[in-house]
């Protein structure tokens, strides 16, 4: 029995060294890095050694002196120097930090309504009996299973403007900075509105059809049961799907990392893509990862008033 009890242990252990190894430890050395200004350099020696033959012995030239070729090492040092809160004050005063949240705050405010509307319309419609329709649920959450650089790349040849799909509108829609910002929230919402539309059509499904059967009874139209009946007992799902949509509209990072690499210029580059371009690219670490728990922070506070209201709301 002793052993069966301890057998639990020896289980969960692989799960335990993979939520420390890779969630504990790189959150817990991302905060220590984001006090620290961290920077990489590289020296270059070249060397200049013979060249040898086949026997090991030295190649003679013409003019009788050695053969030689050049070799170069490179040899990278890494120096960390602790700045305290340096790079969360540099983080404040950043111009092109206030960029990056302005692009991400346009995205997520006009992105996750649609979705959310999209959404909840197409589940109501889905929600009647028509036909075909358990083809056309299938065929609509098919987005949700595509990778999101891999849409970022398709819709690339989408919307290029010199052969593309699309070029026969003559819309600039990756070389414009508007047009551009507008193509990463047309393909985010093509991508993530199956996902409300699944979510609100399960919700849907579960409202008992006495309901339904009392409200059509009491002479309400379609879209007064919908408002007055439906909407109410949503709301708890529908608070849930816009922070779940919020949260990881706010960490947007593939569809412009594919479709646009960011630009044209900056304009559409988000704060998780200039994160990524500051540590990897830049290698600031120290900076990125300020940046990194910036963005932590703000989602945190955000999920934590809103479940605070709901809870106000619901309790």
């Amino acid at each position: 029995m002793r052993w069966k009890g301890r057998i639990r242990f020896v289980f969960l252990l692989p799960a335990v060294i993979w939520v420390l190894a890779f969630t504990i430890f790189p959150l817990g050395y991302s905060l220590y890095l984001a006090f620290f200004n961290v920077e990489s350099e590289v020296e270059i020696v070249r060397e200049k050694v013979p060249v040898l033959d086949e026997d090991g012995n030295p190649v003679i030239l013409g003019n009788g002196k050695p053969k030689t070729k050049t070799i170069v090492h490179k040899n990278q040092t890494t120096i960390s120097e602790f700045t305290g809160l340096a790079n969360f004050e540099r983080l404040v005063n950043d111009s092109q930090v206030w960029t990056a949240v302005r692009v991400t705050a346009i995205f997520v405010g006009a992105a996750v309504p649609l979705e959310l509307f999209l959404g909840f319309a197409l589940a109501a419609l889905f929600n009647r009996q028509i036909f075909g329709r358990g083809a056309l649920r299938a065929i609509m959450i098919l987005p949700i299973f595509a990778t999101p650089l891999a849409v970022g790349y398709s819709f690339f040849t989408i919307f290029y403007e010199e052969g593309g799909p699309l070029g026969f509108l003559g819309i600039p829609f990756l070389s414009n900075p508007d047009w551009a910002l507008f193509s990463i929230i047309l393909v985010d919402v093509w991508q993530w509105t199956p996902f409300c539309f699944l979510v609100f059509l399960a919700a849907m499904q579960s409202v008992p059809d006495e309901l339904y059967e009392a409200a059509i009874v009491d002479g309400a139209s379609e879209v007064r049961v919908l408002a007055e009946v439906i909407l109410p007992i949503l709301t708890p799902t529908i608070i849930i799907v816009l922070l779940l949509r919020m949260a990881e509209a706010l960490k947007l990072f593939d569809i412009p990392f594919a479709l646009t690499g960011g630009g044209p210029g900056i304009a559409t580059q988000s704060y998780s893509f200039l994160a990524y371009r500051t540590g990897l690219r830049f290698f600031d670490l120290g900076y990125a990862s300020a940046m990194a728990y910036g963005l932590l922070i703000v989602v945190m506070i955000i999920v934590t008033l809103f479940f605070r209201r709901l809870r106000q709301t619901y309790a």
